[in-house]
């Protein structure tokens, strides 16, 4: 059962590196760096988490539809009725293993770093790679993960490094990708402070650039000049 389920893990991924491109950056070194267009790594981890939360007891198929510019997966067994789409976001939640024996042959294995980080990570590794943070939501009977090769302007990794005074890119780059993410999540994401989040948040608002619709939960933003 082991090496079936790292198998499947392989073949997932050969299968999507068979249809995505290549890309080239200049990075001003002698020698140009290639990769691909997504973070493989990340790529990787929604594999694995389609296989270790799958409803196994459900008689349809889960899938992978490859596109040219974005990458549908969807798995049978939608999120657990305590968890929301924004608890996940955000790593507001406790995790619960659908199949504890799969979960602890990957866990084991070193596969699975910690229960419930994987979702972070895969944020994580989307901004870092220059990519908007992929969309979750449950679908009908399962739950779907849309990746996509839409940029942002500047990465996470990018901006954390220079003065506070780009704080507010990193933030409007993530509403840019998720126009319902909360504090918390901009929080849990870039390891930035609250109070440091809603200073830059309320200095967005007060320069016209975004606006709140609706309450802080169940809400979204909405940019209004990006200029």
């Amino acid at each position: 059962m082991r090496n079936d389920l790292f198998s499947q893990v392989d073949d997932v991924l050969t299968f999507i590196k068979k249809h995505i491109n290549k890309e080239y950056i200049i990075t001003g070194n002698p020698q140009r760096e290639e990769r691909w267009e997504y973070p493989l790594n990340a790529i990787r981890e929604i594999i694995v988490n389609m296989i270790v939360h799958r409803d196994y007891m459900h008689y349809g198929d889960s899938s992978v539809k490859v596109f040219d510019h974005h990458i549908e997966f969807f798995n049978l067994g939608p999120l657990p009725q305590s968890i929301s789409i924004q608890q996940l976001i955000s790593g507001d939640y406790t995790s619960q293993a659908r199949n504890k024996k799969v979960s602890s042959i990957f866990k084991e294995a070193g596969v699975i770093e910690k229960y419930g980080s994987g979702i972070k990570r895969i944020q994580n590794a989307f901004l870092s790679y220059g990519l908007k943070v992929p969309v979750f939501e449950n679908f009908q009977h399962g739950f779907k993960v849309i990746v996509s090769t839409q940029t942002v302007e500047k990465t996470v990794e990018e901006t954390v490094e220079k003065t506070v005074e780009k704080t507010d890119e990193i933030i409007l780059n993530l509403i840019k990708s998720d126009s319902r993410i909360t504090t918390k999540a901009i929080q849990q994401i870039t390891g930035l402070s609250r109070r440091g989040i809603e200073w830059q948040i309320q200095k967005l608002k007060d320069q016209k650039i975004i606006t709140r619709i609706g309450p802080d939960k169940g809400g979204h933003w909405e940019i209004v000049n990006e200029e």
